[in-house]
């Protein structure tokens, strides 16, 4: 996963985005939309935000430890409702490779203490 990673483009990331900006905010302190707040996402726990309403699925991820690592994100963002049966996340997925990887390194830039490449 490192290596992906450390060849993937931000700004590549930022233009496969604007998919997820329909129902995703980035930026810090931005409320939530139909899905929650993004800002720090990469390397926090899944179900963070309080007040957002997470599908049972989410929370019971998130109660067994779950955390949103360069790996475990890499997945979700495949197919979600099959990395997590019960998500209420509609989106299908993305299926191409560099872009998922491009989408993490642009949500990883996208924090106050961005995880190390390394990190998983």
């Amino acid at each position: 996963m490192a290596f992906i990673m450390s060849t993937a483009d931000p700004e590549a990331g930022k233009k496969v985005f604007t998919k997820c900006a329909v129902c995703h905010t980035i930026a810090k302190n931005e409320p939530n939309k139909v899905g929650p707040n993004l800002w720090g996402i990469v390397g926090a726990p899944t179900a963070r935000h309080t007040e957002f309403s997470y599908s049972s699925a989410m929370q019971n991820h998130s109660k067994e430890g779950g955390k949103w690592g360069f790996e475990e994100l890499y997945r979700y963002l495949y197919t979600p409702k099959q990395y997590i049966p019960g998500t209420k996340m509609a989106f299908a997925g993305i299926k191409n490779d560099t872009d998922r990887a491009n989408l993490i390194a642009y949500l990883r830039t996208m924090s106050d203490s961005p995880l190390p490449i390394s990190t998983s």
